[in-house]
């Protein structure tokens, strides 16, 4: 490699990194860098002679410089860098048109007229007849995107390469004809195939979403599914409701009778007068527990079915009540059935719905009733401790005042105290 040659790529890698704005991931020094391998590439496989190599070298490396100045005319730019860098280096002035010329044929909207511009614009569109080509290419539409020069979705890239490779863009030397045309053609039918398969990926879910609004629209199916689910789903919850009421009772009373037992009856032989009050306390209370147990005690069923029932779908498989005594095989090929009649399974579906229902009612029924004898009973109850406790005045006074020790509690007739002391 020559000096001047040397000289220009430092003189181009220090340009681009002190002026060329970082947006620029496409038209960067390593572009410059591919372009320049890619002319020599030609150079070397073709018949060059040493002025013409020199000058393809030179606008190789400095046909991009123009970017550190402006993006649209960027050519022209660098024809103005290219032509003051190389006076600098006292390059004649002939080799300095040359180069123009060579940097001017990279724009992409003219067709080259010499053997050098066919060179230059091969090799600054090498990219397309590379295996490096979709990397190159993203780099491009991302340096669009970050210069706000336009903003491709993936899709409209595609095509815009598609158009590129195919109508817009050809390579005019012999070397690039026959050495990278054949990969250009290769990622061209790459792009084509990538096209053609978003394109049947898209029909698809179009078909697939017409289908799915269609059948939605005209099947009643999702509807009745709905339907059967939320019904089920608030017969099970009102379910669980019952029982956590039944509980709540069952709980409660368990304490008062606890209360009962170890404080009142202990009671009863010194304070003869609580005793209807609770024995009626604690009868309600026992009563309201038996009621609470008989609400949520379930019922056994047979658990068995025979084929006949089957046959003849009389039995719900939905209910464990139904067939939890059966055998697996047994179990399994009644399932099979099942599932092969969709009115069977709608069938079942409601008989379960329907006794669910049923169950409801009785727990909600006996709940209604528990809760009733519950409140009844406290509501008695007070009444009796009450007339209870009124009707025994004295004994009252006598609960509520306990003589203290070295004192002597005189009660009278009128219910009046008087309190004698001693040493």
């Amino acid at each position: 490699m020559s000096t001047l040659i040397e000289n220009t790529e430092k003189f181009v890698l220090e340009l681009f990194k002190k002026e060329l704005p970082n947006t620029f991931v496409y038209h960067n020094f390593s572009h410059t860098h591919r372009v320049f391998k890619s002319t020599k590439e030609i150079i070397e496989n073709s018949e060059i002679n040493v002025k013409d190599t020199e000058i393809l070298k030179l606008a190789a490396l400095l046909h991009d410089c123009g970017y550190t100045k402006t993006r649209e005319g960027h050519e022209e730019e660098s024809v103005k860098i290219a032509t003051n860098y190389l006076k600098s280096q006292d390059v004649d002035s002939e080799t300095i048109e040359a180069v123009s010329k060579c940097i001017m044929a990279t724009k992409f909207k003219d067709s080259p007229k010499t053997k050098l511009e066919e060179i230059i614009r091969d090799a600054d569109a090498s990219h397309f007849g590379k295996d490096y080509f979709q990397e190159a290419s993203e780099f491009l539409r991302k340096e669009l995107e970050l210069q706000n020069v336009k903003k491709y979705t993936p899709s409209e890239w595609l095509d815009e390469n598609i158009e590129v490779l195919s109508k817009n863009h050809r390579y005019y030397s012999d070397y690039a004809i026959r050495n990278w045309a054949p990969k250009k053609n290769k990622n061209l039918i790459d792009l084509l195939e990538a096209k053609n398969k978003k394109k049947r990926k898209a029909d698809k879910e179009k078909l697939k979403a017409k289908y799915k609004a269609q059948f939605k629209n005209e099947s009643p199916e999702r509807g009745i599914q709905t339907f059967y689910r939320v019904a089920l789903r608030n017969h099970i919850k009102l379910s669980d409701i019952a029982d956590t009421k039944a509980n709540i009772l069952l709980s409660v009373n368990a304490i008062i009778i606890s209360v009962v037992l170890a404080n009142l009856i202990s009671k009863l032989d010194s304070n003869p007068y609580l005793t209807i009050p609770t024995v009626i306390f604690t009868l309600f209370s026992v009563t309201s527990m038996i009621l609470s147990i008989i609400a949520t005690r379930p019922n056994v069923t047979s658990g068995e079915f025979t084929k006949e029932d089957v046959e003849n779908q009389d039995v719900n498989l939905t209910f464990f009540g139904n067939f939890h005594k059966m055998g697996l095989k047994e179990f399994e090929w009644a399932i099979s059935e099942l599932l092969k009649d969709k009115n069977y399974v709608y069938t079942s579906l409601t008989k379960d719905l329907y006794f669910l229902g049923k169950v409801l009612d009785r727990k909600y029924r006996l709940l209604r009733i528990t809760y009733t004898v519950f409140m009844v009973g406290i509501i008695v109850s007070l009444i009796a401790f009450g007339i209870a406790v009124q009707g025994n005045p004295g004994k009252r006074i006598q609960d509520v005042l306990k003589p203290e020790q070295g004192s002597a509690l005189i009660i009278s007739k009128d219910s009046t105290t008087k309190s004698y002391y001693w040493s």
